[in-house]
C-alpha cells in the first residue's frame, strides 16, 4: 500500500466477515423448523432436498446479478480445474444436506446437533494440518473433551453416531474446498447450485408427473418450496464469503451458535434424551466452552499488546 492510500483499519474486513458468519450460523440454527414444518406440510426428505436444488439456483442467479458478478461466473465456466473442485465441494454440500433434512424430519436433529458440535473442532485440526494455523494447549483440551463426548454419545445410541460424523466431515470438507478453491463466494455458490439443478428438476417434475407433488400442489406448498431455497442459498453465500476471509479456527468457534439451537429444538420437539446422552453434550459444551474462553482471552491479549505499542 502506497502513503496515498487511505488508512483502513486491518480489523474492518475481520469484523464484517464475523458479522457473515454469526448470520449464517444463526439461519442453520433454526433450519430444522423449516424442515419440520414442510414434512408437516407432507414433503418428504427426497422432495424437500429436490427442491432446495430447484429454487435455490433462483435465490443463487439473484445474489450474482446483484452484485455484478456474471463476468466470473463465465470465466469459472471456462476452467476446467476450478469446475472440477466446485463438482466435488457440490457432492459434499449435496450429501450434507440430504442427511441434515432426514436427519431433522426423522427425530434426530439432537444426532444432527452433534455433528455440528464436531465440525468446529475438526476445523482446527484441518486448520493446523492444511493452513498452519496453530493450536494451542486450551484447544487441545476442548478437542480432547468433545472427543470423550462423541464416544459417550455412542454408548448412549448403542452405535456410531454415523450422521453425525457424516455431517461433521462432508461440511468440513466443504469449507476447506470452498477457502481453497479461486472462486469467489456468489459465482462458485451460483455454479453448484446449477450442478444440482438437473437432479432436483428431474425429481420434481417425476413427483408431479405421479400426482405424488407437494410443491406445486398449493400456494402454501409452493411457498415452501420457494421458501426452502431463499434459506438454503442465503447462509451459504455468507459462509462461503466468511470462510475466505477468516481462520478456520475462528469459523470453528463461531459454528457453536448453530448446533446450540438446534439441540434446543431437538428437546423441544420431544426427541429423546437420557441421561447418557445428557453425559455426551455435557463433555461437548465443556469443551465448547473451553474454546471460547481460550478465544476470549486470546482476542483480549492482543487488544492490550496494541494499546501498550500506541505510541504516546
Amino acid at each position: 500500500m502506497t502513503s496515498s492510500s487511505p488508512a483502513v483499519s486491518p480489523a474492518a474486513p475481520d469484523r464484517t466477515a464475523l458479522m457473515a458468519a454469526v448470520g449464517c450460523y444463526v439461519m442453520w440454527g433454526f433450519m430444522p423448523l423449516l424442515f419440520m414444518g414442510m414434512a408437516g406440510a407432507a414433503f418428504t426428505a427426497a422432495e424437500i432436498l429436490s427442491h432446495r436444488a430447484l429454487w435455490s439456483v433462483l435465490f443463487a442467479a439473484g445474489l450474482v446479478l446483484l452484485a455484478g458478478q456474471s463476468a466470473q461466473v463465465r470465466t469459472v465456466l471456462a476452467q476446467p480445474r476450478n469446475l472440477a473442485w466446485l463438482a466435488l465441494s457440490t457432492a459434499l454440500i449435496a450429501t450434507n444436506w440430504g442427511l441434515y433434512v432426514w436427519a431433522t424430519t426423522h427425530h434426530a436433529t439432537l444426532e444432527a446437533s452433534l455433528g455440528y458440535y464436531i465440525n468446529p473442532l475438526l476445523n482446527m485440526i484441518v486448520g493446523l494440518w492444511l493452513f498452519r494455523e496453530r493450536i494451542d494447549r486450551w484447544g487441545w483440551v476442548a478437542i480432547g473433551l468433545a472427543a470423550v463426548g462423541v464416544a459417550i454419545q455412542a454408548l448412549a445410541l448403542g452405535r456410531p453416531p454415523w450422521i453425525s460424523l457424516a455431517l461433521a466431515f462432508s461440511f468440513g470438507a466443504y469449507g476447506v474446498i470452498r477457502k481453497r478453491v479461486a472462486v469467489e463466494a456468489q459465482p462458485g455458490l451460483l455454479i453448484e447450485c446449477l450442478m444440482l439443478l438437473p437432479f432436483g428438476l428431474a425429481y420434481v417434475l417425476w413427483l408431479q408427473m405421479a400426482g405424488q407433488g407437494h410443491g406445486f400442489a398449493s400456494p402454501s406448498g409452493f411457498a415452501w418450496g420457494l421458501f426452502s431455497g431463499l434459506a438454503t442459498v442465503l447462509p451459504l453465500a455468507l459462509f462461503a464469503w466468511s470462510a475466505r476471509r477468516l481462520p478456520l479456527s475462528t469459523i470453528g468457534f463461531v459454528q457453536f451458535l448453530a448446533p446450540t439451537l438446534q439441540f434446543a429444538i431437538g428437546v423441544a420437539t420431544g426427541e429423546a434424551f437420557t441421561l447418557l446422552r445428557g453425559l455426551s453434550f455435557g463433555f461437548i459444551w465443556l469443551g465448547a466452552a473451553v474454546f471460547a474462553l481460550a478465544a476470549w482471552y486470546r482476542v483480549r491479549a492482543a487488544q492490550v499488546a496494541m494499546r501498550a505499542a500506541e505510541p504516546i
